[in-house]
């Protein structure tokens, strides 16, 4: 009883629908079967919109379009995550809809449905839902950073990006698929509100943490996961990156987390933080190596995200960017990550 629509209305093109992109690659605990976008996307399979890969997921133009052709929805997962955590447009009057088909609601939203009385009592009369992924965990259930990290024996890599966007967890999870194929038992550490959509069993939403607990939620999701799975590989997740003005990021992974090695993402064709010039010009891939190297973490390999690049000019920045840095560079979405396996299973 888990199949699942996701709501982008509209968005699904854009990098605000990130939520939408992970779900439609893959999650263990829903089954996603519709996308509710617009006229424009309306008819066309999400996977091949997405990446060029028919993952059998069609899109929608509205919510009663879906209704009328998809049976036994159970969940509608707001497949955004917009800046501010914000519900845009009119998905608000969507989520009613929905609520009266019986239907429940996941919201990775900083604005919260459990919030909003007329939603909470909506949602108790049809006897549904209201799953608000991001709301922040009672003080109790907070942990305090201890120390017990450096007890870990597995190797923990930290999966970071130099801005946001740039498909870390998409990343980190292709990287714990490809270990588990190898007979690797790896594990990963989600940090976002997807993570957990996707399935994740181990991690915590960085966002919505007191700020005075992130270390201590960090290094509790590691040492519980490096205890119960005794995991060869640990990967983490990262948010934002190091030195976006808008949310700089990373540092707890690689001190409080203990990634002694680092995978980095890059954008080559992507200026600005955020692609805003207000927010600052992004800083080359070989000075962010040397800012990661300086808090300890060995860069083992950077990763990068082809956007606006064509097919050629990926395999020609590639090529460029390996000489460059002598490093591995992956092209997780044309050639997945098996490339960096040989250099895991020297770490293990």
């Amino acid at each position: 009883m888990n199949n699942a629509v996701v709501l982008t209305n509209g968005l699904l093109k854009s990098s605000d629908a990130k939520t939408a992109h992970g779900l439609i690659r893959g999650t263990e605990r829903f089954t996603i079967i519709g996308i509710i976008d617009n006229e424009e996307t309306a008819g066309q399979d999400a996977g091949v919109l997405l990446d060029g890969k028919n993952r059998n997921i069609p899109v929608f133009a509205s919510f009663n379009k879906a209704i009328d052709e998809l049976n036994n929805i159970h969940f509608l997962i707001i497949g955004v995550a917009t800046v501010g955590g914000r519900l845009p447009g009119n998905m608000l009057e969507i989520v009613i809809e929905a609520i009266k088909k019986g239907i429940s609601i996941v919201n990775g939203l900083h604005e919260y449905l459990s919030e909003k009385p007329a939603i909470v009592e909506l949602a108790i009369s049809n006897k549904v839902q209201l799953i608000d992924v991001r709301k922040p965990k009672k003080r109790e259930q907070l942990h305090f950073w201890t120390g017990e990290i450096f007890k870990v024996q597995a190797p923990i890599i930290a999966v970071i990006g130099m801005d946001c966007a740039m498909g870390k967890r998409t990343t980190a999870r292709m990287l714990k698929q490809a270990c588990e194929e190898e007979g690797i038992n790896a594990q990963m550490i989600y940090t976002g509100q997807t993570g957990w959509l996707q399935g994740g069993k181990y991690g915590f939403i960085f966002d919505s943490t007191l700020n005075d607990f992130v270390s201590g939620e960090l290094e509790h999701a590691i040492v519980s996961c490096a205890n119960e799975t005794k995991a060869n590989i640990i990967f983490l997740e990262g948010q934002s990156s190091l030195r976006n003005p808008s949310g700089p990021c990373g540092i707890e992974l690689l001190i409080s987390g203990n990634a002694k090695h680092t995978i980095l993402l890059f954008a080559p064709k992507r200026k600005y933080f955020d692609n805003d010039p207000h927010w600052g010009i992004i800083p080359s891939v070989a000075s962010e190596i040397e800012l990661i190297e300086k808090l300890g973490s060995k860069v083992i390999a950077v990763a990068m995200n082809t956007e606006d690049c064509t097919t050629e000019e990926a395999y020609i920045l590639q090529k460029e960017y390996i000489s460059s840095l002598g490093i591995p560079v992956l092209l997780p979405i044309q050639e997945g990550v098996t490339s960096i396996l040989s250099t895991l299973k020297k770490l293990i």
